[in-house]
């Protein structure tokens, strides 16, 4: 990493890594000095130098006020591929002047993103990010209205830089009958490919009661998450968890 520059709450890092976008199979950009911008704290976003663009960026004419960045320029990005509309951003007068002659590529619009030659989803990587997965023989216990949705003595515990701890569990710990199927799929940069279940219990009078997406599973993540393929984990929020008989409190 170059030295880092901040401004308000942006900081902007030229980051070591090679990263390449793609728009229905054509190339858009391909870099070897991309910015790590964090916009947000929680994660970066790129930013590519423009002489590494290598898509047609056709003006549309508007503009974008950011307080810490200045005013975008807005551009479709145009491939032999297809077209992505207003997937582009230049803020050609940023305050922060490593910014002023780089790209903002949306990461959604692209079909790929790859650094180096492993394709990322959701967002960059962020380098000061750790993921730690632990095997523990704490127990664990997982309730929702009064009914214990899981137990487990042998749970795999996640621990990831600035987010709450996750608790892994084998599905032989699971109540798999309340388990319901769901369409929903989410992507981790660091973990992979998450499928979802809804959890169906007792509402009393009114019936049972469908608490959708509150279970996922990485079935296939990647390498440096492997010990959590095949396990269940539920979302803290959402449930009561109890950590050898300790009830948690519900992270914010």
């Amino acid at each position: 990493m170059t030295e880092s520059h901040h401004r308000g709450r942006v900081r902007v890092e030229t980051g070591p890594k090679r990263v390449r976008a793609f728009l229905g199979g054509s190339l858009v950009a391909d870099t070897l000095r991309p910015l790590l911008v964090w916009e947000v704290p929680y994660y970066p976003a790129y930013y590519i130098p423009s002489p590494d663009v290598h898509a047609e960026l056709v003006d549309t004419g508007t503009t974008e006020r950011s307080p810490s960045r200045g005013t975008a320029e807005i551009f479709d990005v145009v491939t032999a591929g297809g077209v992505a509309k207003a997937a582009a951003r230049r803020f050609t007068d940023s305050p922060l002047a490593e910014l002023r002659d780089a790209v903002r590529l949306d990461w959604a619009a692209m079909s790929e993103w790859f650094e180096e030659d492993e394709p990322v989803y959701t967002h960059p990587r962020d380098p000061y990010k750790r993921v730690d997965i632990l095997a523990s023989s704490r127990t664990v216990r997982i309730e929702l209205d009064g009914v214990v949705l899981a137990e487990s003595r042998s749970p795999r515990l996640l621990f990831e830089t600035s987010l709450p701890t996750r608790y892994y569990l084998p599905l032989t710990d699971v109540r798999m009958d309340l388990l319901r199927p769901s369409a929903t799929v989410t992507h981790c940069p660091y973990k992979g490919e998450a499928h979802h279940w809804s959890v169906e219990v007792e509402g009393g009078p009114a019936g049972p009661r469908l608490h959708e997406d509150l279970v996922w599973i990485y079935r296939t993540p990647l390498p440096e998450s492997q010990k959590i393929a095949g396990l269940a984990c539920f979302y803290n929020e959402r449930v009561e968890v109890y950590l050898d008989g300790v009830r948690q409190p519900p992270p914010a």
